[in-house]
């Protein structure tokens, strides 16, 4: 499916092009201590050790001899993510580094892996070969093997288009996933859905040709902690009878982008074993339109016995995800996350490359915030504000899906979603994109993996040995 970017990391040194990685502070005084050569070489192409730029040496018989690798201010982790893709094919070994911080070897093993990604499954031609770097001396290499191996995954589901990834080939992802880690696997689907109690669930993805279903895996000691974590799985979301426009719909194959997340996550997780009771809950449907399909001002009942109206059936994520949360709560897990591709709102607010995160313990939220600092992968606190709670009232029913204001949308579906986790839970609700809009080193253009490493870090942080 992928150039699988762990390819890209080897073990043998032998005939490695070094790299010469150096901050701008320091380029002065570490090019006087090199060659006459080097130095006239780095003269002659105006070399500024700036971030991401790099340069390439040539030898006396016209081959590399070295690259040269700035690192600007040296708090870019992202330095080296150009570099799978921009050198000659060939291996390539850090052999010095000037002005970088303890842990920059770690981080450009994960972002030379990761900006070495390619989403190849559809293209007839193969992918040109990328070029590979040297394990570095100290680096974590079992934490970058996780984490890329978990971005990867993310990156594929997300990618792949919605004839290739609707609710029964997102099942397929998960159940492989808890098979290869030996997780307990089960799944509801279709009109078992209303027999078990998830209606919101079964509402929304019943229009589809392929039938709605609520994945749900667990992996771990029994008396372990339990962290829970709900992903979003609209495989394809037409907006329902509140029909997007096409430019609206262009990109709806990523709105399963919150499953793809935790599924990475889980990953990352279980092959770090960490000591936790994990489960994972993946509502999977896909909101198409059809004679059956849900509408607007229908009132839905819940799992949770409140009633729904539907204001808007392209507000339907938070729908499935109420469903799923009130059965995440039932274990009083001692840390529930979700992930969503949820609101419009959090990217005007934010942007595409800050997730929301919405945490009502003021505790909770310095701790994943710390986590997601160490991780260099940034999440943006919004807040849960009460008194907007009042813009999703419903004159018919207990709440209202979307409500008719046009203000702080991404919070009132934080709300909304808050009415099926309750109060004292220690829960995180992100609002992601899971998307990169352009490329940029280390990040290539499609699907993304925002907040899962913050995640990993912060239960880690809790709950690992």
């Amino acid at each position: 499916m992928t150039t699988p970017p762990l390819n890209l990391l080897v073990d043998s040194s032998a005939n490695a092009i070094p790299i010469h990685a150096v901050t701008g502070d320091k380029f002065d005084a570490w090019v006087a201590t090199q060659a006459p050569r080097l130095r006239a070489w780095l003269t002659a192409v105006s070399f500024k050790a700036d971030a991401v730029n790099a340069t390439i040496v040539p030898g006396d018989d016209g081959a590399i001899s070295a690259v040269v690798l700035g690192l600007g201010r040296g708090d870019d982790p992202w330095v080296t993510g150009n570099l799978a893709k921009s050198l000659p094919k060939g291996s390539y070994a850090l052999a010095s580094v000037a002005g970088a911080a303890p842990d920059f070897p770690t981080w450009a093993a994960l972002a030379w892996a990761l900006g070495g990604y390619s989403f190849s499954r559809y293209k007839s031609e193969p992918v040109p070969q990328r070029a590979a770097l040297v394990w570095p001396a100290g680096c974590d290499r079992a934490y970058v093997e996780r984490a890329v191996s978990a971005a990867t995954l993310t990156r594929d589901l997300i990618n792949t288009p919605a004839a290739d990834m609707l609710p029964d080939a997102l099942e397929q992802a998960a159940r492989d996933l808890a098979e290869f880690h030996g997780a307990t696997f089960k799944v509801i689907t279709g009109d078992a859905l209303l027999a078990q109690n998830y209606p919101m669930i079964h509402a929304v993805g019943r229009a589809s040709s392929v039938a709605p279903r609520l994945i749900d895996f667990n992996w771990g000691a029994a008396a372990a902690p339990k962290v829970t974590l709900v992903g979003k799985g609209v495989c394809f979301d037409t907006g329902g009878l509140d029909l997007k426009t096409a430019s609206g719909m262009a990109l709806m194959k990523k709105d399963m982008g919150g499953a793809a997340t935790v599924l990475g996550l889980a990953h990352m997780i279980m092959a770090a074993e960490l000591p936790v009771r994990l489960r994972v809950l993946v509502p999977a449907v896909e909101n198409a339109v059809s004679g059956n399909a849900f509408r607007p001002g229908d009132v839905l009942k819940t799992r949770k016995g409140i009633t729904v109206e539907i204001g808007n059936t392209d507000a339907e994520g938070r729908l499935v995800l109420g469903d799923a949360l009130t059965e995440a709560i039932s274990e009083n897990p001692a840390l529930l996350v979700d992930f969503a591709t949820l609101t419009g709102a959090c990217r005007t607010a934010l942007g595409p490359d800050l997730p929301g995160l919405f945490v009502d313990d003021d505790g909770l939220a310095a701790d994943v915030l710390a986590a997601a600092k160490i991780a260099n992968d940034p999440l943006w606190r919004l807040p849960l504000y009460a008194p907007y709670r009042k813009m999703i009232d419903s004159k018919v029913a207990d709440i209202n899906n979307a409500g008719d204001s046009p203000f702080a949308g991404a919070i009132t579906a934080g709300l909304f979603l808050k009415e099926f986790v309750g109060p004292n839970m220690p829960w995180i609700h992100i609002d992601t994109y899971g998307w990169n809009p352009a490329d940029r080193p280390g990040r290539p253009a499609g699907g993304e993996a925002l907040g899962q490493r913050a995640v990993f870090g912060l239960i880690k942080s809790r709950f690992g040995r």
